[in-house]
């Protein structure tokens, strides 16, 4: 059996000293004279995912990039995931080759451009991604609306902590989703229920390796592994229930239903419920009135 052998950990770990799977992701920002850059970047996560005002994702990038530089400019990007064909990927590594202007990456883009649905001044978005994100710089965070664009061979401190400037050479930026933009096919896969031929082809980057080549791996098709649920104990139910609000009651049949409901999850989903049955006018949720209520559930979720 192999053995886990130390090593060492250097600059730009997660390609140098580490296998780490990233997604493929076209930022697009406005440039100076205007026009749409597109950059390729994998270094681009959810960061703020529940319990905010607002949903965001972190990008980290060189802060001399001219990604960098307009966003810290504009505020606005677009985050275009596009899908695994070799020909899009070949293009994301050119488009992320640094040193080159707008003008210069963008003059023969095999990219097609257009306008997106959020307000404002925006950069466009790639017609061939399977989705989009529309976001603004939360420059507030850290008071990284004092750092500013212009400086191309390095930033002195002081340095953010995790929003703007972040040392010499480094910036991340907290950016606030706007907007998601998705090919119908895959929307209506998360909104009515995803199956495995309803994933987009997403290609996972490994990153740059050996000063040679841009790896990535090839979309398959995925695998569903169904989570073994340990159900609950009806009276646990029974006591969370009656403790949610004193006008509205669950009759133990409808709590019996409920004990699949993960222990985490189920005072959120039984405020969810009574919310509902008091905007329907119910009083007693039994079995008949839950069935009205997660109906009125999948309605509010297409809605979103």
């Amino acid at each position: 059996m192999d053995e886990l052998k130390d090593l060492r950990i250097v600059d730009n770990f997660y390609q140098t000293s580490a296998f780490f799977p990233m997604p493929t992701i076209l930022v697009g920002t406005i440039s100076e004279n205007g026009m749409t850059n597109l950059g390729s970047y994998s270094l681009c996560f959810p960061y703020y995912i529940a319990g905010k005002d607002y949903y965001a994702m972190l990008l980290e990038c060189r802060n001399s990039s001219n990604t960098a530089q307009n966003i810290l400019r504009n505020k606005t990007v677009s985050l275009n995931f596009i899908p695994d064909k070799r020909k899009y990927f070949r293009e994301a590594v050119r488009l992320g080759f640094p040193g080159e202007t707008t003008e210069q990456k963008m003059k023969n883009c095999l990219f097609t451009l257009r306008k997106g649905e959020a307000e404002g001044r925006r950069p466009e978005i790639v017609e061939e991604s399977f989705q989009v994100f529309e976001c603004t710089w939360d420059d507030s965070l850290e008071q990284a609306y004092e750092d500013k664009a212009g400086n191309l061979e390095g930033y002195d401190p002081p340095y953010r902590s995790f929003n703007g400037i972040t040392s010499k050479f480094g910036a991340h930026f907290i950016l606030k989703i706007d907007k998601i933009l998705m090919k119908e096919k895959y929307r209506n896969a998360i909104v009515n229920g995803v199956k495995a031929g309803a994933f987009p082809a997403v290609p996972v980057d490994y990153g740059y390796r050996d000063s040679t080549n841009f790896w990535y791996t090839k979309f398959r098709r995925p695998i569903p592994e169904k989570i073994q649920a340990k159900e609950g104990d009806v009276q646990s139910v029974i006591y969370a229930a009656s403790r949610i609000d004193p006008a509205v009651k669950f009759t133990d049949e409808a709590c019996a239903k409920l004990t699949k409901i993960p222990r985490v999850f189920l005072k959120a989903a039984l405020t969810q419920m009574v919310e509902i049955a008091k905007s329907e006018g119910i009083s007693v949720i039994d079995e008949a009135a839950l069935t009205v209520i997660n109906d009125k559930r999948r309605e509010e979720k297409k809605r979103k």
